[in-house]
């Protein structure tokens, strides 16, 4: 596969936060901090294609979508978009293309305005980015939105406000408020975790039946590794701002090389009820993300650590390379396209 076949390509993403100084720092004109939010994060989505990025809260998953869309500006790197460089683009530029990326937020009791009923809430995008001749033409639209997110029949949902349907309805009226622009890219952050678990695999399924007609791509951020087995093609985990094992999700899920991956993994419930997993419950906190530790950044959780890993930052690479990095292909197990940042891999 070659860059060119790629819907998304993020390379060595960097995004920093800078710390707020206080006034004892500025007179003693200590240099500024940053939180290393993103730190250099690199994968890639096809069309078609649905990519789980997974790991804890605060590992940096959401600042890395948003980054993606530009409501956060990279430090470094790039972001390409069906071929076109985004990174640095000017936001004139950028305006026609911010349709064709969109966003899928978690809570959606807050993602949709109680005063808009369903049709002004789909309108509002189309109206925006000025698509739609007429009132008539829009409302086509807005209905073709709503049935694609499963709101079916249309009519029945029209004239609704948010507080007059269910957590799932509003959060397909979200997803057909994106559809309205068809976009070739979906950033689903945490898409279900509001939800209740009835309702959680019917919007699941519409995504996955979304991305299945082979035009649009879907990003999901998800911390449950059980939920991207499912439904992903590939799995990309994050720990610390960096993205620690990448590969096909049925690689990373049966055959998991980083420590991290492992640990997340003995948590998952097994479907079998005779077979009990052994829960390894990693020891003391993620680290401050402004003082990231010296060499492999898992270190201080990791159990099975070694003096070498305190020395040596391992990039990104197929298993069995020690962590010398890498653009994937195979390891010494043949898992093809299985890469990870672990010296003990």
């Amino acid at each position: 596969m070659t860059s060119e076949d790629n819907l998304l390509d993020v390379a060595d993403l960097r995004t920093r936060y800078p710390v707020r100084r206080s006034i004892a720092d500025r007179l003693a004109r200590r240099p500024r901090q940053w939180v290393r939010a993103v730190d250099g994060v690199s994968f890639a989505l096809r069309r078609g294609e649905m990519v789980a990025l997974v790991g804890e809260s605060g590992c940096g998953k959401t600042t890395t979508a948003q980054t993606i869309l530009r409501m956060v500006e990279a430090t470094g790197g790039t972001i390409t978009v069906d071929g076109q460089d985004i990174t640095t683009m000017s936001q004139r530029r950028l305006r026609p293309l911010r349709r064709g990326i969109q966003m899928v937020y978690q809570d959606p009791y807050e993602s949709l305005d109680p005063r808009f009923r369903v049709r002004q809430t789909v309108e509002e995008p189309l109206l925006v980015h000025d698509i739609g001749k007429s009132r008539s033409e829009r409302a086509e639209l807005i209905s073709s939105a709503l049935e694609r997110a499963g709101l079916s029949p249309a009519a029945l949902y029209l004239n609704r406000y948010p507080h007059e349907l269910s957590g799932g309805q509003r959060q397909r009226v979200a997803i057909a408020a994106a559809l309205a622009l068809d976009p070739v890219l979906l950033l689903a952050d945490e898409p279900v975790s509001m939800l209740d678990v009835s309702v959680r695999a019917g919007v699941l399924s519409l995504l996955d039946g979304l991305r299945r007609d082979g035009k649009l791509g879907v990003l999901m951020i998800t911390h449950d590794l059980s939920t991207a087995a499912h439904f992903a093609d590939r799995i990309a985990v994050m720990y610390l701002g960096r993205i620690v094992e990448y590969g096909p999700a049925r690689q990373v899920i049966t055959d998991p090389r980083h420590p991290y991956t492992k640990a997340l993994l003995s948590v998952v419930p097994n479907r079998d009820p005779r077979t009990r997993n052994v829960a390894q419950i990693l020891s003391g906190e993620t680290p401050n993300p402004v003082a990231i530790p010296a060499g492999c950044r898992f270190r201080p959780r990791c159990p099975i650590a070694e003096g070498r890993c305190a020395d040596i930052d391992p990039a990104l690479g197929p298993p069995g390379s020690g962590g010398s990095g890498g653009s994937g292909g195979s390891g010494s197990s043949g898992s093809v396209g299985h890469e990870v940042a672990c010296l003990l891999a």
